[in-house]
């Protein structure tokens, strides 16, 4: 299994339009942030974990052969704006792509992209063609590969974080229910939001995500949907322990299939 960050950064990037601070005229590309997104190959599949607003600059990075999921964590602009950029593999693929949220979550794509979701002889030629998938917090596959939903608050909107294997990614949250939490016992590498240092609504702040990775102990942890609040890259995980860092774009390694 190989896991790819295509994006680590917060919901507006980083540099953020308009900022002069010391991240955001960094010339370090780890302090350069697109949108958060990943991608997982596993046994020859796959699967995309949210398409914001920067999906088409990392799928022309990332260059995957093919897009046989795409798995999303909730319904905010900044993990779902990119979805219309799927249609280069309904051509290349010549199918449907599917695409797997609970049901509030495809309303909510439903009522963005309206010219995706009518009717087949209604639609304009050359319009992303999707198979939709409705999925609650219970165990559901793709392409017979097993994926464990586990459920998180982003303030008091639910999302989901997935777990494939000994693999988990969790972003945009900042409280995992107690009977959730054992959902996550036994992760290996776990990826999982870190906003910055100061309190906020509805993300863990560093020390915050540092006690849950202390808790579950997983052998590797790494931060993302970093702001640039959070600090330089390099000064940051200078202050962490090994085997915490924060991730960056293009951040990539292999792990035992599931």
């Amino acid at each position: 299994m190989k896991i790819t960050i295509l994006g680590s950064g917060t919901s507006q990037g980083v540099p953020l339009i308009g900022c002069d601070c010391g991240v955001c005229n960094s010339i370090d590309f780890r302090d350069q942030r697109l949108r958060v997104s990943i991608l997982v190959e596993v046994q020859g599949v796959y699967i995309v974990i949210d398409t914001g607003p920067d999906f088409r600059q990392q799928m022309l990075k990332a260059r995957p052969p093919r897009i046989d999921a795409v798995l999303y964590t909730h319904q905010h602009r900044d993990h779902t704006a990119g979805m219309d950029d799927l249609r280069s593999f309904n051509f290349k693929q010549n199918e449907d792509i599917p695409i797997y949220a609970r049901a509030e979550v495809l309303a909510q794509l439903q009522q963005e992209f309206a010219y995706i979701f009518v009717p087949s002889e209604k639609k304009y030629p050359g319009v992303l063609s999707v198979e939709a998938h409705t999925i609650q917090n219970e165990p559901f596959s793709v392409k017979g590969i097993p994926i464990l939903p586990i459920e998180g608050l982003h303030h008091k909107l639910p999302v989901f974080g997935f777990r494939i294997g000994d693999f988990t990614y969790f972003t945009d949250i900042n409280h995992i229910p107690e009977a959730e939490f054992e959902k996550l016992q036994g992760t290996k590498i776990l990826v999982i939001d870190a906003l910055q240092k100061e309190d906020h609504i509805s993300h863990y702040t560093l020390s915050q995500a540092v006690e849950v990775i202390n808790q579950l102990k997983p052998e590797k942890a790494y931060l993302t949907h970093i702001s640039h609040k959070m600090g330089l890259h390099k000064a940051i995980n200078a202050e962490l322990p090994t085997h915490i860092e924060l991730a960056y774009d293009g951040l990539t390694w292999e792990m035992p299939n599931p």
